[in-house]
């Protein structure tokens, strides 16, 4: 009886309490605001605007674009090896879906995540003209980086699925959210709009806690992109790879003036040139040597900030996303310096790679082989880790002791019993054999050589949109237009800073020229994947991934004895019979694999989308 009145007056003092305090149950949770009080407050406002930059992934992650391409090999294999032999399906896109466990850029770019932050940009259009909002500039400046985050949204979109739905308002739940595809067409013409109107209240350059945020120039880049891409092959194929697909306006253009395309493209690419803002890093004399070009390049992406930077993402040591986000030099650093060694080089990237006089590389030239890492464009050195490279000194005792200058060794030391000893950086590493390379390429771009990489984490910018790729841009739409001299005058431009010769060829040499240009120069920034679709290439892309062997002969005691032997072609292993060691990673290409499918839980959601061909 006790216990029970003592529990009584218990409930009594607490009820007592309560009634003391009327609001009790209604109090907001801390760190969190409800609508009125975010649109009643600038610094709210602009919260809600940061939030929204989770739909434009940055290329950072673990798994790397470059490689669901021909540009590198994923050395883990964490699901992206099906994605390669186009296996993704509507019930299973692989590191494309949103609830996958690991590809952080991958997954971000799902239509799930994409429209989510499309709804918060709706949200704000919605709010943002009632908000108390005093300062007009930062207002129209709001107004401008929402139009520009849209659009980009949409260009994600459009880039990875053809026409999708355009939605300009936020659903409430008793609405009818089902809405059918609108055609690739209106799709480009909506997302251009969104960028003209961002250009006109976007400032011209942003400074203090505003760097990072879209310009007018970031805008007028974008649309020479999206502009660019739509002029291209495949977006004018009137669906030629689709088989029976009928609704051909939902995957390109059904008809139309495509010289007016092109023209739409270049004006836009010299929109961005004539504003005078931004200019080629180190666009002056050509370098005196081929070591100072290639310092140069490798600088772009050392630096926090160049002159070629027009759209960039910035980061802090602290930055915290998961295991997978940002930390570029840990993921992409050689195992020999206890990296994981994540994103590889492919063997056929690393032979796009120019001779220094200009001459295409070649396996089949007896002195290529001999010598292939010789006298080569000055950006490979910049980009690709290789076997005898010099990089920096060693952090691990062992790998000190046996090799105390710092130099890359994907190689194999073939003793005279046939047994072999591998050198610091392969898959039998005797410091880590789980995450080496399977290529015997390392990625190096990007990558800062004086941060301890194990330890510490770089904080250099991702790049979204840089100077050079609007001037190669331009270049493109001028080659296509049969402006001919006006396109090399810029790829030259690009060239020299390399100290590489000049292109001099013309017509469909001219082009391919140019696309090997773009694939080097551009390398790793995320467009090959895009480009080799959109140039309708990607039967030519989606090939077995090549790698080099490469094998010292040596004494009973591992120590070289003669020249260096490169395998180059899968012959069978020289230090393990009957092993094809030149597939890096086996790839196959099915048309499907244009565009996307959409998810099949999206499909029984929405009644009025249309699956994408061949799927």
């Amino acid at each position: 009886m006790k216990k029970i009145n003592y529990i009584i007056s218990v409930l009594l003092l607490f009820l007592t309490a309560v009634s003391c305090k009327k609001d009790f149950l209604n109090q907001e949770p801390k760190g969190q605001y409800n609508e009125a009080t975010t649109w009643k407050d600038p610094s709210l406002i602009q919260a809600f605007v940061n939030n929204v930059y989770q739909g434009i992934p940055h290329g950072f992650s673990n798994i790397m674009m470059s490689s669901l391409v021909d540009e590198s090999v994923y050395n883990a294999q964490f699901g992206e090896q099906n994605a390669v032999k186009s296996l993704i399906t509507p019930g299973d896109l692989i590191v494309f879906d949103l609830n996958y466990w690991t590809g952080k850029r991958q997954r971000y770019m799902s239509w799930e995540n994409e429209y989510r932050q499309i709804r918060a940009t709706n949200i704000f259009f919605q709010n943002i003209d009632d908000a108390p909002i005093d300062d007009a500039a930062m207002k129209s400046r709001m107004k401008g980086e929402v139009y520009f985050l849209r659009a980009h949204l949409y260009h994600i979109l459009v880039s990875i699925y053809g026409g999708v739905p355009i939605i300009t308002k936020a659903y409430e739940l008793t609405e009818d959210f089902t809405a059918p595809r609108d055609s690739y067409e209106n799709c480009i013409n909506f997302i251009v709009s969104q960028l003209d109107s961002a250009a006109a209240l976007l400032p011209l350059v942003q400074t203090g806690e505003n760097l990072g945020r879209p310009t007018k120039g970031a805008a007028l880049a974008l649309k020479a992109r999206v502009l660019l891409y739509a002029a291209s092959d495949f977006y004018n194929s009137n669906g030629s790879w689709a088989g029976g697909f009928t609704q051909k306006e939902l995957i390109g253009y059904t008809g139309g003036d495509r010289t007016a395309r092109w023209t739409a493209a270049k004006n836009a690419a010299k929109a961005v040139m004539d504003l005078g803002v931004y200019s080629l890093y180190k666009d002056g004399a050509p370098p005196a040597t081929a070591e100072e070009a290639t310092k140069n390049y490798a600088d772009i992406f050392l630096q926090r900030s160049t002159p070629e930077d027009i759209f960039i993402r910035y980061f802090t040591p602290a930055t915290n996303e998961d295991w997978d986000g940002y930390n570029p030099g840990l993921y992409n650093t050689p195992n020999g310096w206890h990296g994981w060694g994540s994103n590889c080089p492919t063997g056929q990237m690393a032979d796009s790679y120019e001779t220094i006089d200009g001459t295409p590389f070649s396996w089949n030239n007896p002195a290529h082989k001999a010598a292939p890492y010789k006298n080569r464009d000055p950006r490979f050195y910049a980009t690709i880790n290789y076997d005898g490279a010099k990089w920096r000194p060693r952090n691990d005792n062992a790998a000190i002791a046996k090799d105390p200058v710092g130099i890359v060794q994907t190689g194999y030391f073939l003793k005279p019993d046939g047994t072999s000893i591998g050198g610091l950086d392969t898959r039998n590493s005797i410091l880590e054999d789980w995450n080496g390379t399977y290529t015997s390429y390392y990625l190096k771009k990007f990558i800062d050589p004086t941060i301890e990489s194990q330890f510490v984490k770089q904080d250099l910018p991702w790049r979204y949109i840089r100077y050079t790729e609007v001037v190669m841009n331009y270049a493109e739409a001028c080659i296509a237009l049969g402006e001919e001299g006006e396109a090399k005058l810029w790829l030259n431009k690009i060239r020299r800073r390399a100290k590489m010769p000049d292109i001099t060829e013309s017509g469909i040499a001219l082009r391919d020229r140019y696309r090997n240009e773009r694939k080097i120069e551009l390398a790793f920034e995320d467009h090959r994947f895009f480009d080799v679709r959109r140039w309708m290439i990607a039967e030519q892309a989606y090939v077995d991934a090549k790698t080099v062997e490469i094998v010292y002969p040596s004494d009973a005691n591992g120590n070289p004895v003669g020249p260096t032997v490169y395998n180059p072609t899968g012959f069978p292993s020289l230090r393990t019979p009957g092993t094809n060691v030149g597939i890096g990673q086996q790839r196959a290409w099915l048309p499907r694999f244009y565009l996307l499918p959409i998810k099949t839980d999206e499909m029984n959601r929405n009644n009025k989308l249309v699956q994408n061909p061949l799927y």
